[in-house]
Formats: C-alpha cells, sequence, structure tokens
C-alpha cells in the first residue's frame, strides 16, 4: 500500500467507530481470543516481556491489562537530582525545539500553534510562548504508563475532542496540525520550573486516555471542550516519576515548559529513544 493510499485512508475511515469496537475488544475477558491476540502483538512488535513485572503473557486476562502492564522494580531507575528532569515515557523524539512566536514544529513543512493544542485558550497558552517543547511517540512495543518529569502540583485538566489519526512518522509528516486536531487530554502543572503542560493525544484504535486522579478521560464525555480547575489546596500533588496518565493502545505525548525555565537534553534530537527516568533536561532556575 503506498503512503498516499495509508493516508487517504485514514481520512475515509470511521476512526471514532474502529477505535471504540478495538476498545471493546481490548477490554473483553475473552479467555483463549485474547491470549492469541496477546501473543500475535508480542511476535509482531517484539515486545520485551522480561522487563514486565508480570513477563508471562497468560498472566493478562484482558488485552489492556497487557498493554498497561507495570514494569519489574528497578526496571527504570529514575535520574537523581530536584534539578534534573526526568524522561516521563518510553518511545522515540518526534520533535524536540523552541516554540516559536507561539508555533509548534510537528515535522519537517508543517507546524501547528501551542493554543490549539491547549484547546483554543490563549491565557493557558501565553505562559509557553517562546518556551520548549519536546513531542515524544511511544510505537506499540513500548511500555504506555506515562510518569512526571518533575514534582507538579494539578492546576487544570482540559479534554479536547477532535479526530483519531494514526500519530505514527508517516502521518505526522502528511496531516497538518495533526497534534492539535486529534483528541487529547490536556494536564498543566505548577512546579519547580514554572507552568507545564503534559498533553497525552489519542490516535486511531487508542481505546482510552486515563489520568491517575481522574481515572478514565476518554473515550468520550462529549463532543464539547470540558475543563477541570482545582484548587490548590487539594489538587494532586505528583513526585517526580510517579505515574500520572497510561494510554490504553499507543499515542504521542506533547510537553511543553515557559521561556528560560528548562534546558532539555541537548543529545536529544528527533528520532532519539526515549526511556522513561532517564535524563530529559535541567530546570535553570527555581520558582515558589
Amino acid at each position: 500500500m503506498t503512503d498516499h493510499l495509508k493516508i487517504l485512508l485514514q481520512y475515509l475511515l470511521p476512526k471514532h467507530l474502529l477505535s471504540r469496537l478495538v476498545g471493546r475488544l481490548a477490554a473483553a475477558r475473552a479467555g483463549a481470543l485474547t491470549q492469541w491476540l496477546i501473543r500475535r502483538f508480542i511476535d509482531r512488535y517484539r515486545v520485551d516481556m522480561s522487563e514486565a513485572a508480570q513477563p508471562d503473557p497468560e498472566h493478562y486476562q484482558s488485552f489492556n491489562d497487557f498493554f498497561t502492564r507495570p514494569l519489574k522494580a528497578g526496571a527504570r531507575p529514575l535520574v537523581p537530582g530536584d534539578e534534573i528532569l526526568a524522561m516521563p515515557v518510553d518511545g522515540a523524539i518526534s520533535q524536540l525545539a523552541p516554540i516559536q512566536q507561539g508555533r509548534i514544529i510537528q515535522a519537517k513543512g508543517h507546524d501547528y500553534s501551542a493554543r490549539a493544542l491547549l484547546g483554543g485558550d490563549h491565557a493557558l497558552a501565553a505562559p509557553f510562548m517562546d518556551g520548549d517543547f519536546a513531542t515524544i511517540y511511544l510505537a506499540p512495543r513500548d511500555y504506555h504508563r506515562i510518569h512526571m518529569p518533575l514534582d507538579g502540583v494539578l492546576r487544570t485538566m482540559i479534554y479536547v475532542p477532535g479526530e483519531l489519526f494514526s500519530v505514527n512518522p508517516l502521518t505526522a509528516s502528511r496531516v497538518p496540525g495533526l497534534f492539535a486536531r486529534n483528541e487529547r487530554v490536556v494536564c498543566l502543572f505548577d512546579t519547580a520550573a514554572g507552568p507545564m503542560a503534559m498533553v497525552l493525544v489519542g490516535a486511531t484504535i487508542v481505546a482510552s486516555i486515563e489520568t491517575a486522579w481522574a481515572g478514565t478521560v476518554t473515550p468520550p464525555p462529549g463532543k464539547r471542550v470540558q475543563r477541570w480547575d482545582y484548587d490548590p489546596a487539594t489538587a494532586p500533588r505528583l513526585a517526580k516519576g510517579e505515574e500520572m496518565g497510561r494510554f490504553k493502545l499507543g499515542s504521542t505525548v506533547v510537553c511543553l515548559f515557559g521561556p528560560g525555565q528548562v534546558a532539555l537534553e541537548p543529545s536529544l534530537e528527533p528520532g532519539s529513544p526515549t526511556r522513561m527516568g532517564t535524563a530529559f533536561g535541567r530546570i535553570l532556575r527555581d520558582h515558589p
């Protein structure tokens, strides 16, 4: 199948319906069928089960249980130092660069606005103008829990409805505004590096996006933007390295930081593999 046809089919297929149907299958405890699907997936994507807390595929009663499997204790050592950011996920860097005039690079020849990514609210996007971003793609074989780069207090969560295009490198290079177009969950934190946004982007056959404090946020709570603001006195507080969310089937995380607040690792570039817990960057100055 040609690349052009692959993209065309994504425009034509009923992506939401397909994703929800796959979601039901992934959640089902279907015995032999579930075991067959898990084993086929492991073989197809060369999943390293030696890192899993439960490496035996027969342990998992649903495909979702397998896909969101925890790792063995110590499998992802956390980089030490309060001033050092930890990589939030396993995957690969899609793009990493400064945010220029409010625009975020998606791929060569494509960019989109931080404001659109965060649900269209100018006030929420303003602290990130001329800051820094990193987009990390999680392949099917990767560990699919998302962790905090540094300590944070949750300020706002936003559900943004949208499309469910694939987020693989081919689609990112061909579909304009992909990450600001797809369904997503925006999480805004106050941290020692100032405001930080963690945007969990949905994709074709992503059956669910969950957060540690709210559980399942999507599949869909509706077709309009929904926002939850948290009282600082009672808001969820998450430590560096703590799980903040998970994907049921793979997708992408976009991290945003304010201007002059962090220096992301200079060795990271598009295509660089990532391992949760390794050095992601460092804080340039302290904030109250």
